[in-house]
C-alpha cells in the first residue's frame, strides 16, 4: 500500500479514522503516564495464521489466508489498548484482491489459572488491490474497517501462550451483501 494512495483516493472517513486510532492510542499512553507503563508493563504480541471469510471486502473473491499481528499494552487491569495489522491473499493469483487491516481500539482481559479471554473493538481501515494482466480490470480502494470479537489465549509455558480468536470483521461501505463477515485467528502470543 502507498502511503500518497491512502490520502488521495478515498474519503474524508477513511483519513479520520486512521489518524483517530493513532490518536486513541497516543491519548491512551499518555494518560497512563510513563512511571505506570513501566509499573504495569504487561501486555502480549502475536503473529498468528488468519483466514477471511468469502467476499468480505470485493465481491467474487474466495475465503483468503494470511497473518495477523498485533499488540496489546494493558493499561489498567482488565484494560488496554491494541493495534492490529493484517495481511490476506497469501497464495492468491494476480487478479484476487490482496486486503490489509490496520485496526485500533480498546481490548477488554480476564485472567483466569494462566487462560486470559478477552474482547475488543477495534477500528480502522482496510485497503483491498489486485495485479492483473494488462486488459483485465483491476482493484485498489481504502476504505475505514472495523472488527468486533474475542478470544482466549491458552497457557503453553510461562510467557508463551496459543490464540484462538474470531471476530466480526467489516468493512461497511465496500463489504457487498452476502459477505461472510468472520475472521478466524490462531497462533502463538509472546506475554511480557
Amino acid at each position: 500500500m502507498h502511503i500518497r494512495h491512502f490520502f488521495d483516493r478515498r474519503s474524508f472517513a477513511s483519513r479520520f479514522v486512521f489518524f483517530a486510532g493513532w490518536a486513541l492510542l497516543a491519548c491512551g499512553l499518555a494518560a497512563a503516564g510513563p512511571r505506570s507503563v513501566q509499573a504495569q508493563s504487561k501486555g502480549d504480541a502475536s503473529f498468528d495464521y488468519s483466514r477471511l471469510g468469502a467476499n468480505l471486502f470485493e465481491p467474487g473473491t474466495p475465503g483468503l489466508n494470511g497473518w495477523e499481528g498485533n499488540l496489546h499494552i494493558e493499561m489498567k487491569p482488565f484494560v488496554g489498548v491494541e493495534g492490529d495489522l493484517a495481511h490476506y491473499g497469501l497464495g492468491a493469483t494476480n487478479t484476487v484482491a490482496r486486503s490489509t487491516t490496520f485496526l485500533f481500539g480498546p481490548r477488554f482481559t480476564l485472567k483466569a489459572a494462566g487462560f486470559h479471554i478477552f474482547g475488543h473493538v477495534l477500528i480502522g481501515g482496510e485497503h483491498s488491490a489486485n495485479n492483473p494482466p494488462a486488459g483485465m480490470g483491476s482493484v485498489s480502494n481504502t476504505t475505514y474497517a472495523y472488527a468486533l470479537g474475542g478470544g482466549v489465549d491458552v497457557p503453553v509455558v510461562p510467557i508463551f501462550a496459543w490464540r484462538v480468536q474470531v471476530d466480526r470483521i467489516s468493512a461497511p461501505t465496500e463489504s457487498p451483501g452476502g459477505a461472510t463477515h468472520a475472521r478466524f485467528t490462531t497462533g502463538p502470543v509472546l506475554r511480557f
